[in-house]
């Protein structure tokens, strides 16, 4: 059975139209998807509550829950715009969540997943942004207020958002996904793989593989691996 790996797609709103596509591609995986891997920003905006969820998200959440049902396993890596998962994603829907990033065996391939936002290591500010929003005094306080208010952030951070991406595309990544892979094919990596960038990209050399994956908001890309085959795809 296959594998399937995708990041970025900032949903907000059922009827948006890389919302309806996302569902439509995640029902052509049931039964016959060994684990499917997310690598943060699926949502535009979450932090977990105990007891409740944001009505947005519930079309994805059952589509989710249907292909746990189907026998998938779901691994989340977080992002930036979706961290603190909480008890839905590792209880309800029984996925493994991971803070930062991953190292897996898949197929007898070493493999390295992150969701990439600190990959840049001369960002300082938004480093010092990920450490308050992560912190758990702000973790306490998102238990205590009302979801509503913490919707309101997403606004905010949607905006944040644009302008990181806004300064991504007037400067090419690609140096930096190519630095950050060597160094993890020192580590003994065979290929390394990340979101963040909105960049779909594949290049391998004699040291390994390395994907950058896209989005699903214009690339609707992603990379599945059948039998230790990694390829790019879009849907």
């Amino acid at each position: 059975m296959k594998d399937i790996f995708l990041a970025d797609a900032h949903l907000r709103r059922p009827a948006d139209a890389n919302y309806r596509k996302l569902l439509e591609f995640l029902g052509t995986l049931e039964g016959n998807t060994r684990t499917l891997y997310l690598l943060g920003d699926i949502f535009e905006f979450w932090v977990g509550y105990r007891y409740v969820v944001f009505t947005a998200y519930l079309p994805l959440l059952e589509g989710l829950r249907r292909l746990r049902e189907a026998g998938t396993e779901i691994v989340f890596i977080e992002g930036n715009h979706d961290f603190h998962m909480g008890l839905y994603f590792t209880e309800i829907l029984g996925c493994r969540v991971l803070p930062q990033e991953g190292s897996f065996d898949i197929d007898g391939k070493r493999v390295f997943l992150a969701h990439g936002d600190l990959m840049d290591e001369a960002d300082v500010g938004y480093r010092r942004l990920r450490r308050v929003l992560r912190s758990l005094p702000l973790k306490v306080l998102i238990r205590i207020i009302p979801p509503d208010w913490t919707w309101g952030i997403a606004a905010w951070m949607g905006r944040v958002s644009k302008s990181q991406q806004a300064r991504h595309e007037k400067r090419n990544p690609t140096p930096l996904l190519r630095n950050h892979a060597t160094a993890r094919f020192t580590e003994g990596y065979q290929v390394v793989m990340t979101g963040h960038f909105h960049l779909p990209l594949h290049e391998q050399d004699e040291q390994g593989e390395m994907f950058a994956l896209g989005d699903w908001i214009r690339d609707f890309s992603y990379v599945e691996c059948d039998d230790g085959a990694f390829s790019l795809r879009s849907f």
